[in-house]
């Protein structure tokens, strides 16, 4: 009797949780002390819903248990909204963040996601279903995701800013027809 609430009490803390989480790269970083060398933990975690919102996020401690809720933390401080129209991004973009260069395409329904490592994960946990992708240059993941990022971050300016010009062509073609019947 005792296991069977263990097992209601687990499941209901797994459906509170509002993202998904995945571990990204965990690597070990040490640095040199008088003593001798201090080792620590550096994890990357990307968090989304599957509904548009993504996160990454980097986090160091001794522990890696510590650096990975670290790091979970940052994601959730930087969500991004990704604009999904019919389970894809927008348009092709290519984006460089340091020395990784991201290359990313919208796909026709039916593709699936053709991407490599970090894209693919990232693609995944953002509710993205088609899309195709590069990675060129650095391969390091986290400069990767970072790009990535900062793609659906341009997607996100120019849907503000495309709203903005639809808004503003209408009234000034209504001001000209008035100048033009009087």
């Amino acid at each position: 009797m005792k296991n069977s609430n263990m097992a209601s009490r687990n499941f209901k803390k797994d459906k509170d949780k509002e993202f998904e989480e995945q571990l990204v790269e965990v690597s070990r970083v040490s640095r040199t002390m008088a003593g001798g060398r201090r080792i620590s933990f550096r994890a990357t975690m990307v968090i989304g819903d599957k509904k548009g919102r993504v996160g990454i996020g980097m986090g160091k401690s001794k522990e890696v248990m510590d650096a990975a809720s670290k790091a979970v933390k940052r994601a959730k401080k930087d969500l991004v909204r990704v604009p999904l129209i019919n389970g894809t991004i927008p348009h092709e973009i290519n984006v460089e963040h340091k020395g990784a260069k991201v290359f990313l395409k919208p796909a026709v329904p039916g593709t699936g996601i053709i991407a490599g490592g970090v894209i693919r994960t990232i693609a995944n946990l953002a509710g993205i279903d088609n899309i195709l992708s590069k990675s060129l240059g650095s391969s390091n993941k986290l400069n990767v995701s970072k790009a990535v990022i900062k793609a659906f971050n341009i997607f996100k300016d120019e849907n503000k800013f495309s709203k903005k010009q639809q808004i503003e062509p209408k009234k000034k073609e209504d001001n000209e027809t008035t100048k033009t019947k009087t």
